[in-house]
C-alpha cells in the first residue's frame, strides 16, 4: 500500500510517492493500493487538468484511497472537490479538507505510522 501526494510545486512528503499531474496520479491509482491521498487543485499554467480531474475521475471508477486530504490553497477549489467526494465516498473512507497533519506526517516519515481498523 501507498501514500501518493499530488502537487506540482510544493515538496513531496517523506513517505510519499509524487504525482505532478492528473496523468501520473490517475496511474498510481490504478496500479496500486492507496492508503493516503493528498490532493492539490491547481496544477500549472501549461495543463488545463486539475485535481477536480482526479477527483471525478475517483468517483466514476468507484476506486477510492482510505484516506484522503485536499491540499490546496484555493478554498473554492477545495470546497467543490470535497463536496463531490463527500456525496460519493464509501462507507469507512475518510476525507479531510485540510493539508495531512504534522504528527501524522511524522509518523509516516519514520515509518510508525499503523493504520488504525
Amino acid at each position: 500500500m501507498i501514500h501518493v501526494y499530488l502537487d506540482d510545486l510544493r515538496p513531496c512528503p517523506q513517505g510519499f510517492t509524487l504525482a505532478k499531474d492528473v496523468k501520473e496520479c490517475i496511474l498510481l491509482l490504478q496500479e496500486f493500493d492507496v492508503d493516503i491521498l493528498s490532493l492539490d487543485h491547481d496544477l500549472g499554467w501549461s495543463t488545463m487538468e486539475t485535481g477536480m480531474d482526479v477527483v471525478i475521475w475517483l468517483t466514476q471508477q468507484r476506486k477510492f484511497p482510505k484516506t484522503i486530504y485536499i491540499h490546496t490553497s484555493s478554498p473554492s477549489a477545495c470546497t467543490a472537490m470535497y463536496q463531490t467526494l463527500y456525496t460519493a465516498k464509501p462507507e469507512g473512507m475518510s476525507l479531510y479538507p485540510h493539508r495531512i497533519p504534522d504528527d501524522l506526517l511524522l509518523q509516516i516519515a519514520q515509518r510508525t505510522y499503523k493504520r488504525e481498523p
